[in-house]
């Protein structure tokens, strides 16, 4: 059976779960009866299900998407400082205009993520082309100068609890009906990337490479960098950041399909969806009825995972 087959079945029954699982019980027979259970449904587990699966496939396929603009494998948005940087994009919009409509937070953290990856691309350029452990090492350098300005910055403001909430969590028990709506955009954001697939597979070869094909290599790359500000921005904005989805799920996806970007991509949207739901169930099932931040758990899994990958070498 191929991949993506096994990834439908087991998204369907983690949905459910997800659906039925919570600290109040829901009986699917008593829906039509119900009104109260109806609404449970509708106006929480529900949105709460979407929320989940659009923030897992939108993360996954950023990785891949800046994993094609710096030729890294070892590289995602949470590790070159785009989350830090949507992060201080939001800081700076509650300081300047704390009144602001969330479309403007939206709109500074979007171009605060997309100014902190053009920043770890320029840094990177400087680098010796064979040295490719040097780009994830400079993007946690970056990450840790911007999230400690940032926690700096909060720090005297009195807002470190708004940075945890964006940095620090990955939580989706607040999510409601009305509340996830942003992460629609991320999902856009993930159907951009795929029809552009071609596109960011070429650019993943060589900037002479795309040159010489009649493509525009730099506006590829403002398109690939437009792809991971917004998910990462949305992200961070809805619910917090996520870890390691964007690292683990495109190289585990690679090893099984290989590198055919466009057949990838929905399998890496769909496998970063289940991984996420089937972390955010561990997180409300390993405490129950209490929860642990989705971002917990997969920090946990999502590192065994990493060092899975670096230990088990790659089929030739």
């Amino acid at each position: 059976m191929r991949v993506s087959s096994w990834v439908l079945l087991a998204l369907a029954p983690l949905s459910l779960a997800s659906l039925m699982t919570g600290a109040a019980s829901l009986d699917p027979s008593s829906l039509g009866a119900d009104p109260r259970a109806w609404m449970l449904l509708m106006e929480s587990r529900l949105p709460r299900t979407l929320a989940v699966l659009l923030t897992g496939a939108a993360l996954a396929v950023a990785g891949v998407v800046m994993q094609q603009l710096v030729r890294n494998r070892f590289v995602e948005p949470g590790t070159i400082g785009t989350a830090e940087s949507a992060a201080i994009g939001l800081l700076a919009i509650t300081l300047i205009a704390p009144a602001s409509p969330v479309w403007v937070k939206m709109l500074a953290a979007s171009l605060a993520a997309m100014a902190g990856t053009a920043l770890f691309l320029a840094l990177i350029r400087r680098l010796p082309p064979r040295e490719v452990l040097l780009v994830p090492l400079v993007g946690l350098i970056l990450s840790g100068v911007l999230q400690s300005a940032a926690t700096f910055v909060a720090w005297q403001t009195d807002l470190m609890q708004y940075l945890g909430i964006w940095l620090m969590t990955g939580e989706f028990s607040g999510v409601v009906a009305g509340r996830y709506a942003l992460l629609w955009i991320a999902g856009a954001a993930t159907c951009l990337a795929w029809v552009a697939a071609d596109r960011l597979a070429l650019l993943g070869l060589g900037e002479q490479t795309v040159t010489g094909l009649g493509l525009n290599p730099v506006a590829v790359m403002r398109l690939g960098l437009l792809v991971v500000a917004l998910v990462t921005a949305m992200v961070v904005v809805t619910v917090g950041m996520v870890p390691f989805v964007g690292l683990v799920v495109p190289n585990v996806v690679a090893r099984l399909m290989g590198d055919n970007l466009r057949a990838t991509l929905p399998v890496v949207a769909a496998v970063g969806a289940a991984l996420v739901l089937a972390c955010d169930l561990l997180g409300r099932l390993i405490r129950y009825p209490y929860e642990l931040p989705v971002g917990t758990v997969l920090g946990v899994l999502g590192s065994l995972l990493f060092l899975w990958l670096l230990w088990r070498p790659q089929r030739a």
